[in-house]
């Protein structure tokens, strides 16, 4: 009798387990819809002005990494854009040609080619506009395009293939710029686990991430603003963060919700992007979740998106699982050879 009973007694206690697994799993039931809408894109979109092609890609790859760009030549594009930290630098603020921190975080140039307009408040159109800013800024790598252009042109094989690719002009100010934006387009984050599980691949990340997805698109709300595969609506909100800088606001004035209004990052590659912010005054991504948790510093800019939320730590351990399934499985980054 007491063998039946205890039997009994085990076989209640898996129904209840199998029961408490069941719930587990429909709570982290996702919409094949909601899914949907962060599917990657089946190919890079370039502009007619600057269709791809292999030699201006590589054009750019070379001259992204050449420090013949900078007065000194001693910086490139990649001292602030490393491949190494997502294409970001790892303190919160870049060093420059004046040895001086800049006054923000590099911003990534992952997946730059979704990415429209550029830098944390947006000033320039166009990545070929982007890539003109920091090379020639003084604060910046301090170079000088009627300097660069006769360094460019007395390389053998710059001047070979800037003559192949732009032949009736070949080493010029705006042909430089256009072959480091085309690069730059190809930059594009690998597949991630993330993107397995929404092409179909059920266990390809854990259901740990998955509610975690369920808490971004839901009650965290973190969707409002970080949207699509490179989850950006490529747009500027000021977030509560505490900075004297005015972001946007030196280009809309009269908005007040410009004020301290930064772009939205994109969120791929995370695992390799700390520091986070505009300054780079957030070192991790827990800290990141218990920003938002608090809906920021309460102030006119605000964006009517920053709300307080209440995450209890299992959800922020959720959270945090799901941004870190966004990471590529493989990123492979070779540095060009340079000529000389």
């Amino acid at each position: 009798m007491p063998g039946k009973f205890l039997t009994r007694l085990f076989v209640a206690a898996a129904m209840v387990c199998a029961g408490a697994g069941a719930l587990q799993a429909q709570e982290a039931a996702v919409p094949e819809a909601l899914k949907a809408q962060y599917k990657r894109p089946e190919a890079i979109p370039f502009p007619a002005r600057a269709p791809y092609s292999p030699q201006l890609a590589t054009l750019g790859k070379m001259l992204f990494f050449d420090p013949r760009l900078s007065g000194a030549k001693n910086m490139n594009c990649a001292t602030c854009h490393n491949p190494s930290f997502g294409y970001e630098a790892p303190v919160d603020l870049s060093v420059g040609a004046l040895r001086t921190k800049l006054p923000r975080h590099s911003p990534t140039i992952l997946n730059a080619a979704w990415v429209s307009p550029n830098f944390w408040d947006g000033r320039a159109a166009s990545l070929e506009e982007q890539a003109a800013g920091p090379i020639s800024t003084p604060a910046e790598m301090d170079g000088k395009f009627h300097d660069i252009v006769p360094d460019l042109e007395a390389v053998p094989e710059y001047e070979h293939w800037f003559g192949v690719l732009f032949p009736d002009e070949g080493v010029t100010r705006e042909n430089i710029l256009t072959a480091i934006a085309t690069y730059e387009r190809t930059v594009v984050s690998g597949w991630a686990p993330f993107d397995r599980w929404v092409d179909g691949e059920e266990n390809a990340i854990s259901e740990e991430a998955k509610r975690g997805f369920l808490l971004f698109t839901g009650k965290a709300n973190c969707a409002a603003c970080h949207t699509g595969w490179n989850f950006t609506d490529n747009k500027f909100h000021d977030i509560g963060l505490a900075t004297e800088d005015e972001g946007r606001a030196a280009l809309e004035p009269s908005n007040l919700k410009a004020k301290h209004a930064f772009k939205t990052p994109g969120l791929r590659n995370l695992t390799y992007r700390a520091p986070f912010m505009h300054n780079g005054s957030v070192p991790d991504l827990e800290s990141v979740i218990v920003h938002y948790m608090s809906g920021g510093i309460p102030r006119p800019s605000l964006a009517n998106e920053m709300q307080p939320v209440d995450l209890s730590e299992d959800e922020q351990k959720e959270l945090i699982a799901f941004l870190l399934s966004l990471t590529a499985d493989r990123t492979v980054n070779t540095t060009p050879l340079l000529p000389n």
